[in-house]
């Protein structure tokens, strides 16, 4: 009779559901049921040969029917209230173990969670969807949640259940598209992935796109871990960068790729831990104030330098584990430097175990292709008009903020973004509503994104690699603008480099590529830029860049250099060109560390130094980098002597810098220039010192003006002007004779009366 009863309370087409796979609701059939005959308790386990239910606290034990022969077990004991038990099952080959019974939760998830993400306003659905160890109900284990929509069913499988996807099917919550699971009696360190059934019957594994640590490549599979683990210790950094003013601060950007900086003889790479002290002594050693990270964001190939990214909230394995790199970014700040993160929200690989048609349908991207492809990149772009995609991405940058302390985000290939044509040809992109080009999706994801991250108020930089010129992308958002703290100056790079890569008898006719970017100068804020696009592809590095012997590239790297850090912006420079390397960059290698051995290479790397300390000590020079009073053109008109004549200004008359740049092979001896104000001028700084490998061509007496009538200026100075050099001038303004005079007199006088007394 009790057979029967079981029986008679079981739901046959349900279980043959969940024996076919194909079930979403298991909870629904496994796990406790409170019945009016007792409690059905359910379980599916193939391979199980036996299931007894051993009731916490209590001798009592239940041993469960086999109800049908694939490995579904039932059993109904007696009670009103459904007890706390374990499940000891014994398997075919004599094994066996006993844990708690995943399907005895219920939703971690709640209604309003679902709600905000599927709006594509849960900003911290990185705390709710991936894999995160807690304790639910009093019992440890880690709660697994996913969102696949248009799946048919969804399993968690891992080394925890012999990656079999009918033992741990999840729970589909309501309309969400979510699936989700507590798994008891599991812990940091189990390796997983999502086992889809979509329709039609196709099943695949998928890793975990919330997944906040990997296996390292060539394995794909997600790995659990808890971020509550790591002690920050960087308080004081945190509040100092809040309280701080980004726009007037100095900003010196030492752009890496980890993997390649420098390279372990005994093993692949050096481990987070081991790379964050060299990186530190050496970044503080130079001046810089920010390092600039190439993505650590998960991702399969080498080749791609992390920018095409499978694992966006996981820092790449290749170096170790989330809290290693979390032990990365304190060390950073503990030493006083800033850590900027690229970010690439505007495409994606199409890894069949990835993102791509991650449920059987094109959930992340747009099923046109010429809407959801790169033709020309070979990637997946995002479907930015989904809410659940805006907000994995939006999320996505507040996570790097918030769980390892980002000072910055940088944002690749933003162009790609708001251009539907981006790389493509007729009839490979489709016009948006109005019939244009622009990506209103994108566009308004993008301002979603800066709204959010600004409300934050921390600090924190949001910056903008876009090369066109679309309108204001560093604009405020409640004028019209896209919200960014910063933009990449793209056009003065490609407009530099192309000077600079002139033989100096051929620069006069393109003086333009000097003195252009001070026409757009206070359309955005701008950093400028020497990155690794730069001395990659055959490129050249940035020395062979440079006309000329090795002496004269050395001269002209020099004098680049000393320009970009005079001329208004913040700056970036890649690794490897502060010493003047003379090979590309290559990310399978470390840097040809030894051309240190060189002596050129070693003046230029004092050379870089020195500058640094420069920008780094003269307010004038960052200042008022957004603000048209922080920059003057004395001479921008001298195309015929390649020289370029400006002031660098604060809102202090004193700290008035004035700079001259000679980007042709002939000295100036007693060159005449106009003065802002008249005064004395001293050269502090000089690019063709022979301590940076120079001809000496300096100016070691200060310069006293004279009324004598130069570029439009009532006062002037004669110089001697280096050759392929830069000389930047400290104005002091001149104290009258007079004055001077009754100053000394009135010392004289009060020292008498002070020996009197």
């Amino acid at each position: 009779m009790a057979e029967d009863k079981l029986y008679d309370l079981m739901n046959w087409a349900a279980i043959e559901a969940l024996v076919y796979s194909e079930e979403d609701q298991p909870h629904s059939i496994l796990g406790p049921h409170l019945t009016e005959d007792g409690i059905l308790i359910q379980s599916y386990i193939p391979t199980a040969d036996r299931i007894i239910v051993q009731i916490k606290g209590k001798k009592e034990s239940y041993e469960m029917t086999m109800e049908d022969e694939s490995g579904f077990f039932a059993v109904l004991i007696p009670g009103t209230k459904i007890p706390d038990y374990t499940l000891y099952v014994i398997f075919d080959d004599g094994t066996s173990i006993e844990y708690t019974d995943p399907y005895a939760f219920g939703p971690v998830i709640t209604k309003e969670d679902t709600a905000k993400f599927n709006a594509g306003i849960c900003y911290d659905i990185y705390d709710k969807l991936g894999a995160h160890p807690m304790t639910v109900d009093g019992v440890p284990g880690v709660h697994f949640a996913v969102w696949a929509p248009n799946a048919m069913r969804v399993s968690l499988v891992g080394d925890m259940n012999l990656w079999d996807g009918r033992r741990l099917p999840m729970r589909r919550l309501w309309d969400s598209g979510i699936f989700e699971l507590f798994v008891p009696d599991i812990s940091a360190g189990e390796i997983y992935k999502y086992e889809i059934k979509a329709k039609g019957g196709l099943t695949f594994l998928k890793a975990d796109p919330y997944a906040n640590r990997t296996e390292l490549r060539p394995a794909t599979a997600s790995i659990v871990t808890d971020l509550r683990d790591f002690e920050w210790t960087d308080a004081k950094w945190m509040e100092d960068r809040k309280k701080a003013n980004a726009d007037e601060l100095p900003m010196a950007v030492y752009e890496m790729h980890l993997g390649s900086w420098k390279k372990p003889i005994e093993k692949e790479f050096y481990n987070y831990r081991e790379l964050a002290p060299m990186v530190a002594e050496y970044v503080k050693e130079m001046g810089y104030t920010h390092i600039e990270l190439m993505p650590v964001m998960e991702h399969p190939f080498d080749g791609s330098w992390g920018y095409q990214v499978t694992g966006y909230y996981a820092p790449t394995s290749r170096y170790g584990t989330p809290q290693d790199f979390m032990y990365f970014m304190n060390y950073m700040h503990e030493q006083g430097i800033g850590v900027i993160l690229d970010w690439v929200p505007a495409h994606f690989p199409r890894d069949t175990w990835g993102l791509a048609e991650f449920d059987g349908t094109c959930l992340y991207e747009h099923l046109d292709p010429r809407q959801g492809s790169h033709p020309h990149w070979g990637t997946l772009i995002y479907n930015y008009g989904r809410p659940e995609v805006s907000n994995f991405l939006i999320s996505n940058a507040l996570f790097w903020a918030e769980k390892y302390h980002a000072d910055g985000i940088r944002m690749d290939a933003v162009a790609s973004m708001l251009y539907l044509d981006y790389g493509k040809n007729d009839g490979e992109w489709v016009a948006n509503m109005y019939g244009g080009n622009e990506n209103l999706e994108a566009i308004e994801m993008l301002k979603h994104l800066n709204s959010i991250f600004k409300k934050r108020k921390d600090g924190a930089l949001l910056i903008a690699e876009e090369s066109t010129a679309w309108p204001k992308i560093t604009g405020a958002l409640d004028d019209e603008g896209m919200g960014f703290d910063l933009k990449w100056n793209m056009g003065w790079m490609n407009d530099f480099i192309g000077y600079m890569s002139l033989d100096p008898i051929y620069r006069a006719a393109n003086h333009g590529g000097l003195t252009f970017s001070m026409i757009y100068a206070y359309s955005e804020k701008f950093m400028l830029t020497l990155s690794h696009d730069e001395v990659v592809h055959e490129k050249c590095s940035m020395i062979n860049k440079m006309p000329g012997d090795l002496t004269q590239k050395f001269a002209n790297l020099r004098a680049a250099y000393g320009y970009m850090m005079c001329h208004p912006g913040k700056k970036l420079l890649f690794m490897g060109q502060e010493f003047a390397q003379y090979r590309e960059w290559n990310e399978a290698v470390g840097l040809d560390w030894k051309d240190l051995e060189n002596e050129p290479n070693q003046q230029m790397q004092t050379y870089v130094k020195e500058l640094l300390k420069l920008y780094k000590e003269q307010p004038a020079l960052y200042q008022l980098d957004f603000d048209s009073s922080g920059f003057e053109w004395i001479n921008a008109i001298s195309a015929n002597e390649n020289m370029l004549v400006f002031t660098r200004n604060t809102e202090k008359k004193d700290e008035t810098l004035l700079i001259v740049c000679n980007f042709s092979p002939l000295v100036y001896e007693d060159h005449k220039i106009g003065v802002p104000y008249a005064g004395k001028y001293k050269e502090i700084f000089n690019s063709d010192a022979a301590i940076f490998g120079g001809e000496g061509n300096t100016n070691p007496r200060v310069k006293q003006s004279k009324k004598s009538e130069c570029d439009d200026r009532e006062d002037s100075i004669t110089i001697k002007v280096p050759p392929m050099g830069i000389s930047v001038f400290a104005y002091r303004k001149t104290t009258p004779k007079a004055a001077t005079n009754k100053e000394a007199k009135a010392k004289r006088e009060a020292a008498k009366k002070a020996v009197k007394k």
